[in-house]
């Protein structure tokens, strides 16, 4: 996915305003702030992300451009509402969701995305970037990636033309469709979404457009659903590597590789879970509510760690955020 999207739809789209994109690694203090060096930069911008590990690297960012005399300046563009905007009447945040949604919808989102500028300002030389090819993103012995190929179009590009599809086709039955794993019933934007290449605000405003009704507001709120993982995440930083509930840290997990290989592979003889499982393998994604079977069937019937499941999700879902 990252191939395709810095390859096809990043370089296009940067390429047409008469600007070009850069591929770098390294600390991202020290690869900033050379690049900004080098293309005479008097500021540096980026949107913001909210996972622990990454809100201190930006933290240290914003310290080490700005003593070398740069403008440092963060944006809100992958979520609706920032997770200190939305708070319960005591000051805390939230813990359960319906509350949480409750209170988002009496607050405002920004309004509609501007359109892209027209031209955007070259430096006066092209500083030096990696190739891509370098980075080894794609695949080649075996080639898995084909299944991932049929079902998705990543960039930008991609993304506008998934969500007028859904717009158009699916979301008038959105309430019943979406929980028939066997039916093409939801959004599939979530890859989009996790890639930068949609925002949730493109999405507000799209579907905010076809006119109020129970299943715009039933979407709307699966896009809730994700603000809310970020509000927990931000509030609860360790939400990734410990239980949210302290009581299953004593909890007697069962170590079995072979239950878990199983399960990884679509083998387990439970045909909805396999489906999911295989699915997933091939395409990179999973239907929503065989998530929910496939994970609980993980932890509830095999009793595996959920961390071993979380491992396999990263490396599998396009979705992965």
């Amino acid at each position: 996915w990252l191939f395709h999207c810095f390859l096809q739809a990043l370089e296009a789209a940067v390429g047409r305003p008469g600007s070009r994109r850069g591929l770098r690694r390294g600390p991202a203090e020290k690869v900033l702030a050379d690049l900004a060096a080098e293309c005479g930069a008097e500021s540096v911008l980026w949107n913001r992300v909210y996972d622990q590990a990454s809100r201190e690297r930006d933290a240290r960012l914003k310290t080490a451009l700005s003593e070398r005399g740069l403008a440092v300046e963060s944006f809100k563009a992958s979520l609706l509402f920032e997770p200190w905007e939305v708070a319960t009447q005591s000051g805390d945040p939230f813990k359960v969701f319906t509350p949480f949604w409750r209170a988002c919808r009496t607050l405002s989102p920004a309004g509609p995305p501007l359109p892209a500028p027209k031209s955007l300002q070259a430096p006066t030389s092209w500083p030096t970037g990696e190739p891509l090819a370098s980075w080894r993103l794609l695949p080649t012995a075996p080639d898995w990636a084909g299944g991932m190929r049929a079902a998705w179009t990543p960039g930008e590009a991609g993304a506008r033309q998934r969500l007028t599809d859904f717009l158009d086709e699916a979301l008038a039955d959105y309430r019943r469709s979406r929980d028939l794993p066997g039916v093409e019933g939801t959004s599939r934007l979530s890859p989009h979404l996790a890639f930068g290449e949609i925002s949730p605000r493109q999405i507000w405003h799209a579907a905010m457009s076809r006119g109020v009704s129970a299943s715009t507001e039933k979407f709307l709120s699966e896009v809730g659903w994700r603000e809310f993982a970020y509000h927990l995440l931000f509030h609860n930083g360790d939400l990734t590597e410990r239980n949210f509930r302290p009581e299953f840290n004593s909890f007697p997990w069962a170590d079995s590789k072979e239950s878990l290989t199983a399960w990884q592979r679509g083998r387990t003889g439970y045909p909805i879970v396999d489906a999911g499982m295989r699915e997933l393998w091939t395409t990179g994604w999973m239907h929503n509510r065989v998530r929910m079977i496939a994970a609980s069937f993980l932890t509830k019937d095999l009793l595996i760690d959920w961390r071993q499941g979380e491992r396999w999700f990263w490396d599998t879902l396009v979705d992965a955020d």
